[in-house]
């Protein structure tokens, strides 16, 4: 059976899921083959742009001097200053409502090795570690850009889901980020597309439709 388009396979995706009194995440679930996951080269975690933006508001956080702060003012939705940063370890429930809260995290260059000692416990293994900012440069693109990213992250499992929009998303645009989101993941796999089983979209409660 030849390929349908993402657009087709999103429309009836949309389709059939039934109305909920909530804005369902639309997700891909991709799986893998013959690979070997437990050499960590072989292993999927990206944070991908989407064209069209993820359809629900992506949360920021930036640790950083004062002056680094200040350039982010409105960007950020959270910033927290090196002076900072005992509070918020000496509170392991706020530490861990923080990393489930924020999507992504930033940090400036310097603070990186004492948030990895600090809060490296809470944040690595949700795979939200903070990417570094070089010392006094003004993050707000790279904050923006943040804005309308997915993190991808597949461990070591053969199969694993990232959202790709919203069902309140005209159907186009989802396509559009499901092919973005796709395309990456093509791209870091060892032998390509030959590296996929299968992949589905579905929305958060209703049923999965195959792509590929």
């Amino acid at each position: 059976m030849a390929d349908r388009t993402s657009l087709e396979v999103v429309k009836e995706v949309l389709e059939k899921a039934p109305e909920r009194s909530f804005a369902e995440s639309i997700e891909v679930a991709v799986n893998l083959k013959e690979l070997d996951l437990t050499v960590p080269k072989n292993r999927i975690e990206e944070e991908v742009p989407l064209p069209n933006g993820r359809g629900r508001a992506v949360k920021v956080a930036l640790f950083g001097t004062p002056e680094m702060i200040q350039k982010t003012r409105g960007v950020a939705d959270l910033t927290i200053a090196a002076s900072e940063l005992d509070e918020v370890v000496k509170d392991k429930k706020a530490a861990k409502k923080l990393a489930s809260d924020v999507d992504f995290f930033l940090a400036e260059a310097p603070l990186m090795p004492t948030i990895g000692r600090r809060l490296g416990v809470v944040l690595g293994p949700r795979g939200k570690m903070p990417r570094p900012v070089p010392p006094g440069t003004d993050p707000t693109n790279l904050i923006n850009a943040m804005k309308r990213s997915v993190r991808i992250r597949s461990k070591g499992n053969r199969t694993f889901h990232a959202p790709v929009g919203t069902r309140g998303m005209p159907a186009e645009q989802i396509a559009g980020n499901l092919d973005a989101v796709l395309n990456r993941i093509v791209g870091k796999l060892e032998r390509g597309r030959s590296n996929i089983e299968s992949v589905y979209v579905k929305s958060t409660m209703g049923p999965s439709v195959r792509l590929w």
